[in-house]
């Protein structure tokens, strides 16, 4: 069973981007689930999201306190809430900022971790390009395709359509195409560099 935990803040689609997430799973041939843990629900609030995905059936229900990655889509929350609690080792590490790890001070933290596990994007600034709206979620799916290899663009695209219609669905497809080409560049200069 591989597991997510997405922190945002309300307003910033983390309960439809964990929705959309297992429906990307499950257009894949898994099992998912997607459910939220709220606090204060008014916006700009912390929020918590999980997904679940797996090759058979499903049956735990409780939240995710040990996740394989962590999709965070407000940097802030990593000086306000324990984010990074849980994370296995060879997790995964997904932050919406144009920062590297080292400019945000995480640089001792993830040290041990897999470098090719490690990514930051501007998801929210890609939301704003093709949706006019600051709303990272989607975006930070197609990086997410990208980065795990566990879900495919396509079955993304398929999750953005079943979600949306018409120009917000287009431009919503198109801010997880730019994420997703973005972040396969980004492990091919990797590779590259580290071949």
């Amino acid at each position: 069973m591989f597991q997510v935990r997405i922190h945002g803040r309300g307003g910033q689609g983390v309960v439809t981007g964990a929705e959309m997430l297992s429906i990307a799973a499950f257009r894949g041939g898994k099992h998912a689930q997607a459910f939220p843990s709220f606090g204060s629900e008014r916006t700009g609030a912390p929020v918590v999201a999980f997904c679940r995905m797996d090759d058979k059936e499903i049956r735990l229900r409780e939240p995710i306190m040990e996740p394989d990655a962590l999709i965070i889509q407000d940097p802030t929350l990593l000086n306000q809430v324990e984010v990074l609690s849980g994370l296995k080792k060879d997790g995964y590490i997904l932050i919406n900022t144009r920062h590297t790890f080292e400019q945000m001070g995480m640089g001792d933290y993830v040290k041990d971790f897999n470098p090719a596990h490690l990514l930051t994007v501007g998801a929210t600034e890609l939301a704003v390009k093709h949706v006019g709206r600051a709303v990272p979620n989607v975006p930070l799916l197609g990086a997410f395709a990208a980065l795990s290899g566990l879900i495919t663009l396509a079955a993304v695209e398929s999750a953005i359509e079943q979600k949306f219609a018409g120009a917000v669905a287009r431009g919503n497809v198109a801010a997880a195409r730019e994420a997703y080409e973005h972040v396969m560049m980004q492990k091919k200069q990797m590779e590259a560099f580290h071949a």
